[in-house]
């Protein structure tokens, strides 16, 4: 090999690398916790309409209108209905959000206080 093409051979080399055997964690610390589930629980109260109702679900939670309905009907006929599950940030976000729905104008007079909305805790498996 002449001077020339060792040095081009030479600056093409790469130079080797070491690699690190990652260490893998406790399989007790790979898992993330997961958080308990809550329920946002839905009141009956004999002011608020049924159309303000099914409207409200339909509207904050984004259901369709025969399951606003099912549900609306739950909350009149056993007085409270489950109406979403899943974390508490997220439950006490919709609860705000049914709060703050607004006056329940279909009602004569229009019924300015919120419907009663209440969160649970769920059993954890």
């Amino acid at each position: 090999m002449s001077a020339t093409e060792q040095s081009a051979a030479a600056a093409v080399a790469e130079p080797e690398q070491k690699t690190k055997q990652r260490e893998k964690p406790a399989a007790d610390k790979s898992k993330p916790k997961r958080q308990p589930p809550y329920a946002v629980v839905l009141l009956n109260d004999d002011k608020h309409t049924f159309t303000y109702v099914i409207e409200m679900l339909q509207k904050v939670f984004g259901y369709n209108l025969n399951r606003a309905m099912l549900l609306t009907t739950q909350v009149h006929v056993s007085g409270r209905a489950i109406v979403w599950t899943g974390t508490l940030e997220g439950a006490e976000l919709k609860r705000d959000l049914i709060r703050g729905y607004g006056t329940d104008y279909y009602a004569s007079p229009p019924v300015k206080f919120p419907l009663g909305v209440e969160l649970e805790p769920l059993p954890v498996d």
